[in-house]
């Protein structure tokens, strides 16, 4: 591979010894300690690289002490290559005093960068460290060869290097963006300022999928549980870092699904391999983008190796990542100090079996001496190979060369100012933390609070409320505040803070991972027990709505800093209407079905109605009042009709045991579609989505049922049959029956399959309207002919019937249109430029609404999994404008209420019981 340098060559600080190891034997040493220094070797200048063979010629030049050391990448203790302030730190670990000596001792082929080893006070400091540093290792005591300089700068809550350097919210608030842009802003801004502080490896991104609502350990670190969205963001953040420095994905083969904490014990997972494949692909989304590394994960995967952590597990790292998923790259281990492993093995052991299992690196082992000592033994053993060890080298060695770290291993001090803490990086994790901001609940429209409202700020002392309260204040409200240290709120606070609430006209509460505390809890449902609307800020862990059902109003902050709060306090004050949306499901705090699917989330204009829909579709509300829902089902014959209070959200099966089938495209088709006419006879149609030749014998596939109010179902036209028979467009046999309008003397249908409109009257005839045929859009440079495929139907203002269309593959964005059939079927092109369109509607006005289930369209969504839809509202006199923009995802029906606002089925592509249905304000 060949990685882009953006370093600029800096001759003079120091020379570059090319192959500056000594060219002895390769015979085990008996001691840790650096041989003496070569004197047949030429310098050359810090710009020059080495070529392949060169490279070759330095490893095989190398001592098997030389070997571990350029394996070996730990932490020093020190501000400065020199500095002995920390000496007894270091000579507890290493047996020397300064961070120079620790590189000089031990040959280092790496530093790993903490604040708690003094090394990230300032990032002036830090520089002048790294410079150092690279000083000592290219020095004649060193070993000759620059450093790998490393550190854990994920952004969020793992952050070794705070202010004046960018704060960003956290991988979690950016998952809940679904940007892929903010993504790469992120790694770029991570890579520049980390490069100007002579950091070359950023150990990020996690690419970890946290579907564990219990994971101690990984949480927020996490952007989320859905492979294809953590795929997208984790590659793009690696574009962004790695045009700066080397990214690192982390921790394979998936921490995401753990019940325990790798620092502190082993954690086990047990998963079948198909679930495993899950946490694996952004890993392969990874290795296909190009990433630097690869840092393990010191958990068991019983899918692969029962017995031995990933760390130590050849089965993973070998049989895995190197030969099932092609990784090429550096292969690093998490830290070797980490309970999971020193717990359970010598370090002799840990250094020896990591090697063996596939690793390239061993980070930070807490006993650098007995690492070593168990490579030199294993050596000795004939257990591992001298060039198993070269292999490994080499591999260094060429990315050192390949991203720039020979030719320029240090940090240009003078620009610091202009990179760390830029302007334009600030500026991005602000936008991140505005569209972060995650409505989750807004009963009685909460939010925004006014100006004039006064607030009491409380909260759980871990949950920062004494940043959130000054932050409300310079908002404009009177603030009262009230704050105690810890997680629980105790008896006494929580009582106080009751008091204090019938002088205000809000509660702010700040909760963190309230799910397993009681007195957080407590504290919520005894202040909404005062009446006071009370807010929630969940501020860590997204899953605290599950357990607050007295609060108002809930926003998930997804961290407790400054910069988090930004987006929340915006959202709170009505100057940002939330767009976030949730990266993971919340499941019921029974653990029992989910409360809110991955992807949910409020604006101002939009409330819940319902959740827990099966594949809901399309929708209508009946003469009496109810919202009528018809939901496809997982594929078992589980259709049904749902009644829905739009009050109260209460539903009820007027009809269940529908037919489902599993068209050969891979949907789940059924009932899609659900209009009324006159006294309360529905009817609905029933999808196909196939030949009407592969329909199942005795199935009511493919046709329009009557369903009376009473439950009682009937047939009354054989739509597949009718295109079987007529095939109104000439082309492959199809029908996917798919929406219905009822009408004065019968029901015009949609059938998406057969490119046709057609016309099912109360007298029993079933004719065609008209036919949508092929036609030609842009694909990759030219054209190609795509299907109309005509999904939606509804009664216009004018009588008319307006026909809105998907549109086949290739899916083309912009090119789907809204078609006018008037009864007598002919038909005119009404307004186009609409990307995959699902349904429509129009209101009392003659406002038309477009309802697009993806709005980058259904390639990109199902090449990325990104189903963020759209609805687009079209006065009658043209003028277009986005409602609810981020808030609807995967939908699938609109409707029209009585009372003016738009009903919207949304994620009508996930079965269980993920689909709901949101009411937006006009």
């Amino acid at each position: 591979m060949t990685l882009p340098s953006s370093r600029t060559a800096r001759a003079g600080l120091t020379a570059l010894a090319t192959g500056a190891l000594v060219l002895g034997a390769l015979a085990p040493a008996t001691g840790a300690a650096r041989a003496p220094a070569p004197t047949d070797v030429t310098p050359t200048e810090a710009s020059d690289t080495p070529t392949a063979a060169e490279i070759d010629a330095i490893v095989a030049s190398m001592s098997l002490d030389e070997l571990i050391g350029q394996m070996t990448w730990t932490h020093v203790y020190g501000s400065s290559a020199d500095d002995a302030s920390m000496a007894a730190s270091n000579q507890a670990r290493y047996g020397v005093d300064t961070p120079a000596e620790v590189v000089e001792k031990y040959d280092l082929g790496g530093v790993l960068y903490f604040a708690w080893s003094g090394n990230t006070a300032s990032p002036d400091q830090t520089a002048a460290l790294s410079n150092g540093l690279q000083e000592a290792a290219l020095g004649e005591d060193g070993p000759g060869l620059p450093l790998a300089v490393t550190i854990d700068q994920e952004g969020g809550l793992v952050a070794r290097i705070g202010p004046p350097a960018t704060v960003l919210p956290g991988n979690m608030a950016l998952g809940a963006t679904f940007d892929a842009d903010l993504a790469r802003r992120q790694g770029e801004l991570l890579g520049a300022e980390m490069d100007a502080l002579g950091v070359n490896v950023d150990f990020a991104p996690v690419l970890d999928l946290n579907s564990n609502p219990d994971n101690p350990v990984i949480g927020i670190r996490s952007m989320g549980e859905d492979p294809a969205v953590v795929s997208e963001l984790g590659v793009a953040q690696i574009q962004g870092l790695q045009e700066y420095v080397a990214a690192t994905a982390k921790h394979f083969p998936g921490h995401g699904d753990t019940a325990e904490d790798s620092h502190y014990g082993l954690p086990v997972v047990t998963y079948d391999r198909a679930t495993l494949e899950e946490h694996l692909a952004p890993f392969q989304a990874a290795i296909d983008g190009g990433v630097d590394m690869i840092m393990t994960a010191h958990i068991i995967v019983e899918a692969i190796d029962p017995t031995m952590p990933g760390t130590l597990s050849p089965a993973v790292l070998t049989g895995l990542l190197r030969e099932e998923m092609g990784f090429e790259g550096i292969v690093t281990t998490d830290a070797l100090d980490m309970a999971a492993l020193a717990s359970n093995w010598s370090q002799q052991d840990i250094a020896r079996l990591t090697i063996l299992a596939g690793s390239d690196i061993l980070l930070n082992s807490p006993d650098v001496d007995a690492s070593f000592e168990g490579v030199r033994q294993a050596v000795a053993d004939g257990e591992i190979t001298v060039e198993r060890l070269r292999e490994s080298v080499r591999r260094i060695l060429t990315w050192k060369a390949e991203r720039g770290v020979f030719a320029d291993p240090f940090a240009d001090v003078s620009a610091i100012d202009d990179v760390v803490g830029a302007p334009e990086h600030l500026a991005t994790a602000a936008t991140i933390s505005e569209r972060a901001a995650t409505l989750l609940r807004n009963d009685a429209r909460t939010l925004p609070l006014d100006l004039d409202d006064t607030i009491l700020m409380v909260g759980a002392g871990s949950g920062w409320p004494e940043r959130v309260g000054p932050m409300l204040a310079e908002q404009g409200f009177e603030v009262t505040e009230d704050y105690e240290n810890g997680s629980s709120p105790s008896a006494a606070y929580r009582a106080r803070a009751v008091a204090a609430a019938a002088e205000v006209d809000a509660v702010v509460f700040t909760s963190y991972n309230a799910t397993g505390n009681a007195a957080q809890q407590q504290m919520v449902a005894e202040l909404a027990a005062t009446g006071v609307p009370v807010v929630v800020i969940a501020t860590r862990n997204p899953y605290d709505i599950s357990v607050l059902p007295g609060a108002d109003a809930v926003i998930n902050s997804y961290g407790t800093g400054v910069v988090n709060f930004h987006g929340v306090v915006g959202v709170i004050a009505g100057e940002i209407d939330p767009a976030g949306r949730l990266p993971v499901n919340i499941p019921e705090a029974d653990g029992d079905g989910i409360l809110l699917p991955l992807g949910f989330g409020l604006s101002f204009d939009t409330t819940v109605v319902a959740t827990g829909l099966d594949n809901p579709r399309g929708l209508a509300f009946g003469p009496d009042g109810g919202l009528y829902v018809a939901t496809v089902g997982s594929g078992s014959n589980d259709g049904a009709i749902v009644r829905l209070d739009p009050g109260t959200g209460a539903a009820s099966d007027v009809v269940s045991g529908l037919p489902t089938y599993l068209a050969p495209a891979g949907d789940v088709v059924g009932v899609h579609d659900v209009t009324f006419q006159g006294r309360g006879n529905m009817f609905v149609p029933v999808g196909l989505g196939d030949d009407p030749a592969a329909r199942p014998a005795g199935s009511d596939l493919g046709v329009l049922l009557r369903i009376a109010p009473n439950g009682r179902t009937r047939t009354v036209a054989d739509l597949a049959a009718y295109e079987a028979a007529v095939n109104p467009d000439g082309g492959l046999p199809d029908s996917n029956p798919h929406s219905a309008a009822a009408v004065p003397g019968g029901v015009v249908i949609a059938d998406a399959g057969a490119n046709a409109l057609l016309f099912q009257a109360n007298s029993g005839e079933l004719r065609t309207l008209t036919t949508f045929g092929d036609r030609e859009v842009p694909f990759a440079g030219g054209t190609v002919m795509a299907q109309s495929v005509p999904d939606a139907v509804t009664v216009g203002p004018d009588g008319a019937y307006y026909v809105g269309e998907l549109l086949g593959f290739p899916f083309a964005p912009g090119e789907s249109r809204v078609y006018r059939v008037t009864a007598d079927g002919s038909a005119e092109v009404h307004a186009e430029g609409f990307t995959s369109i699902i349904d429509l509607a129009f209101d009392s006005d003659g406002t038309m609404y477009v309802l697009e289930i993806a709005e980058q369209g259904l390639g990109h969504a199902f090449a990325t999994g990104d189903f963020e839809g759209a609805l687009i509202k079209v006065t009658p006199d043209g003028v277009r404008s986005e409602v609810a923009d981020g808030a609807l995802v995967a939908p699938g029906g609109i409707t029209v209420g009585p009372d003016g606002a738009l009903y919207v089925t949304t994620d009508t592509l996930s079965g269980g019981g993920l689909g709901t249905v949101v009411r937006i304000e006009q």
